[in-house]
C-alpha cells in the first residue's frame, strides 16, 4: 500500500463549515447515526442492510447503505485482499460513513470488516452513541453452506487467498451493541430490533 495514504499532507487543514451536523439533521427531523454490520461472508449483512433501509424509508428516514462489495467496485477497487489493504478499505468506508452522518443521514455499513482494531478506529470517528456496532453472528458452518458467491468453495480449493474465516482471521466484536444471527432470527424481527436501536436509543 502507498505510504502516502497514512501521511498527513503539509498545509492541509480542515475548513470550519458554518452548518453543523445538528443543522443538517434538523432539516431531516432525525438523529444521524452509523449502524455498522460486521460478520462473515454469507452471514446476511447486505440482505439485512437492504431490508432495514427499506423499513426506515417507509418511516420517512433519510438513509444510505454503504455495502462492502459496492465500494470494492468503485472507491476501493485499487485495493487487494491482504491485511493492509483490508485495513485501508475499512478506513475509507469509515471516513465516508462519517461524512454521510455529518450530512444528516442514517448510514448503514455492511462489510465483513474482520479486524477489531479497524472497527474500533471507525467508532472513534463518531460522537458518543452515534456508532452502533452489530455483529451478524451467523455461524461459519451456515455461512459456508450458504456460500452465495461460491467464495468458500474457491477458498478451500486454493483459488482465493486470504479469505476471512479460512486463511485470514475474523475477530468477533467484544462488546457490540447488538448481535443478530440470521439463521435463527426472522428478517422482519431483525429489522425491528435494529430500527429500535437507531431510532430509540
Amino acid at each position: 500500500m502507498n505510504e502516502a495514504l497514512s501521511m498527513s499532507v503539509p498545509g492541509i487543514r480542515p475548513y470550519a463549515l458554518s452548518l453543523s451536523i445538528n443543522d443538517r439533521a434538523a432539516i431531516k427531523s432525525q438523529r444521524p447515526r452509523c449502524l455498522w454490520l460486521t460478520g462473515l461472508s454469507g452471514a446476511g449483512k447486505s440482505t439485512l442492510a437492504n431490508a432495514l433501509e427499506l423499513q426506515l424509508n417507509e418511516l420517512g428516514r433519510h438513509t444510505f447503505v454503504l455495502d462492502g462489495d459496492n465500494l470494492r467496485a468503485g472507491l476501493c477497487r485499487d485495493l487487494g485482499m491482504g491485511a493492509e489493504c483490508r485495513r485501508e478499505n475499512i478506513r475509507r468506508m469509515a471516513e465516508v460513513a462519517r461524512l454521510m452522518v455529518d450530512a444528516g443521514l442514517i448510514v448503514i455499513v455492511a462489510a465483513i470488516s474482520p479486524f477489531r482494531a479497524e472497527r474500533d478506529a471507525a467508532r472513534r470517528l463518531f460522537a458518543e452513541g452515534d456508532f452502533i456496532e452489530v455483529h451478524v453472528s451467523t455461524s461459519f458452518a451456515v455461512c459456508a453452506q450458504r456460500d452465495p458467491k461460491g467464495l468458500y468453495r474457491a477458498a478451500r480449493q486454493g483459488r482465493i487467498k486470504d479469505f476471512t474465516g479460512i486463511d485470514s482471521p475474523y475477530e468477533a466484536p467484544l462488546c457490540a451493541e447488538c448481535e443478530i444471527d440470521t439463521q435463527t432470527l426472522e428478517m422482519a424481527d431483525a429489522c425491528r430490533r435494529l430500527s429500535g436501536l437507531l431510532l430509540n436509543k
